[in-house]
């Protein structure tokens, strides 16, 4: 709200141009619709033309698809050249490491990653769990058999295992969290989270958002920041 604030008081201003700075941008991850709830990435783009923005610098939008949600230029940097460089300068003999994709869809952008590290790729394949927004929210009419059973606050108990199932896992799952890293980028700022647990890694990209900014205000081409960028990335 306060980015909106700020950015119609510049437009009443008669501002030439007025580009909103966002690493991260919010609602990201909203830009489906789901049964009769509103598209907020949309939403949000909207606002933000209709407030006076005439550009936006953002860092790895959840899908790049959103840009077509503007009215005006958004620049959609990407972080994975630091990334790259921190796992290949950071990480002791990570070429014996392979690349993790959560799920299939995020497939192509490890692939991307291994490729360009030389690494090997294993894709996660399971069931997606079901969120909130997936859940019948009760307007159906009549409701479908599987609702009539649930009650809230009456689920069964979880019960715990007596001992460790007989599988082989990666990781003592069952005692201690078996990762060592976790590497973020400083798009959100986290130093409470950092000061709390001491394996957060933060990668500074602020070097790539001070160009960005240089670039665009002396009217310079934007092209040398995506130089190292593939499609899936």
């Amino acid at each position: 709200m306060e980015l909106l604030i700020m950015a119609y008081a510049l437009k009443t201003a008669c501002a030439r141009n007025i580009i909103g700075v966002i690493p991260y941008f919010p609602y990201s991850k909203q830009s489906k619709m789901r049964k009769r709830g509103s598209i907020v990435c949309k939403l949000l783009a909207s606002m933000l033309a209709k407030a006076g923005l005439t550009h936006i610098i953002t860092m790895d939008l959840h899908q790049k698809e959103i840009q077509g949600f503007f009215s005006f230029p958004v620049d959609n940097l990407r972080a994975s050249p630091f990334l790259l460089q921190y796992i290949q300068e950071e990480i002791p003999n990570y070429r014996n490491a392979v690349i993790v994709a959560k799920s299939p869809d995020a497939a192509k952008r490890a692939q991307s990653y291994a490729e360009r590290l030389r690494l090997g790729l294993a894709v996660i394949h399971g069931e997606a769990q079901c969120t909130e927004l997936d859940m019948d929210d009760g307007r159906h009419s009549p409701p479908m058999v599987k609702n009539a059973t649930v009650h809230p606050g009456l689920e069964l108990p979880l019960m715990m295992a007596k001992e460790k199932p007989p599988i082989t896992v990666v990781g003592d799952v069952g005692g201690r969290i078996a990762i060592i890293v976790v590497v973020v980028t400083n798009t959100v700022p986290h130093e409470v989270q950092k000061l709390q647990c001491p394996k957060i890694k933060t990668v500074d990209i602020s070097l790539i958002l001070s160009e960005a900014i240089r670039r665009i205000h002396n009217g310079e081409s934007m092209a040398y920041l995506f130089r190292n960028i593939t499609v899936d990335d």
